[in-house]
């Protein structure tokens, strides 16, 4: 009996102790007369990169795979969020935009870490599976080890990448100058367009086509992702952010920002060259000034279509113009992220 009672304070001592807040660390050791504490280390930067060429240890397991769980077609979207952690996105049916039935409307988030530092493999475990990633394939077992799937790398790439200039188009950016864009705008040396360009033509009806990348910024959350925009008279915004594997919201990429949200989130991952092909109706007025009928979107983003005929009944917010009206010129805006833009044509309407 006795012996029960110790143990039992025992186990309880223990427990309480496990619960206990931490004890406040021991007072800094007094610095001799005349010297200065060392400074603390400041924490490396967030990493950062435009560039496919400079990544980090996380970024090659960045990507979509598609196969099978069991009979059943599945597509998972592998996020890295920096310093070893991702999130793996499972979408039944297959990738969005290709074969995702949508059920359920909140896919699966699961989160994972590589087995060891610097590891070359990625495990995930969720509802009675395992997951585990390895260069370009994923291999699913059940909690006893028994196989059960295997899922394996995609690149998926727009339709419309390279798309060629139709007869008649206004060519804004082809890489060799920026004559199409007020003053302020700037390129690279290897021919890409960077974020913060304003064109010199206003237009009104009119068919867009651009090509963007997004910076790799797996530290960075919400609107700090890679944030740009493509501002259609400079009053209308489709967004322009990493929000690759995320619901798809209208601030997020795809998004006609604070008006609507895309049909399907068809953001691919960053440094990834990706497309939007939008028509754009202008707003109509009268001899007085008076609107007689709003803006409307149609959106391909990577060639599927996320808006179609969307009103936009105002200006979206942040809009360099203040002021609606029949015509106004294309900007890409500066958010103060790294974003590169290419094969940029205007077919007037």
């Amino acid at each position: 009996m006795i012996q029960q009672v110790l143990f039992l304070l025992l186990a309880t001592s223990v427990a309480l102790a496990a619960d206990a807040p931490p004890k406040p660390p021991a007072p800094a050791a007094a610095s001799p007369k005349g010297k200065a504490p060392p400074a603390a280390a400041k924490p490396p930067p967030p990493f950062v990169s435009i560039d496919p060429g400079k990544t980090d240890d996380d970024f090659p397991f960045a990507g979509e795979f598609v196969g099978k769980m069991r009979e059943s077609a599945l597509g998972i979207q592998i996020i890295p969020w920096g310093k070893g952690q991702f999130d793996a996105v499972i979408c039944p049916g297959g990738l969005p935009g290709a074969g995702w039935t949508r059920q359920p409307a909140a896919r699966q988030r699961v989160n994972g870490r590589r087995e060891t530092e610097g590891g070359n493999t990625l495990r995930f475990s969720a509802n009675g599976w395992l997951a585990l990633l390895k260069g370009d394939e994923i291999q699913l077992q059940d909690f006893k080890g028994t196989p059960i799937g295997q899922l394996s790398r995609v690149r998926r790439a727009s339709p419309t990448l390279g798309a060629t200039p139709p007869p008649g188009a206004v060519v804004l950016f082809e890489g060799k100058n920026l004559d199409a864009f007020e003053k302020g705008a700037r390129a690279t040396p290897d021919g890409l367009l960077m974020e913060g360009a304003t064109t010199k033509e206003a237009f009104g009806n009119c068919s867009l086509h651009l090509e963007f990348m997004l910076s790799y910024m797996p530290e960075a959350r919400g609107q700090g992702r890679s944030n740009s925009g493509v501002y259609l008279q400079s009053r209308y915004e489709v967004q322009v952010l990493d929000s690759f594997g995320l619901s798809g919201e209208n601030n997020e990429c795809g998004g006609i920002y604070t008006i609507a949200k895309p049909e399907v989130n068809m953001c691919l991952p960053p440094l990834t060259w990706q497309t939007y092909d939008i028509d754009f109706q202008a707003p109509a007025f009268d001899a007085t000034g008076n609107k007689t009928s709003d803006a409307t979107m149609t959106v391909k983003h990577n060639g599927v279509l996320v808006h179609e005929e969307v009103k936009v009944p105002h200006l979206t917010r942040a809009a360099p113009s203040n002021k609606e009206a029949a015509t106004g010129p294309l900007h890409l805006q500066n958010h103060g992220n790294s974003v590169r833009y290419r094969n940029i044509w205007v077919v007037k309407k």
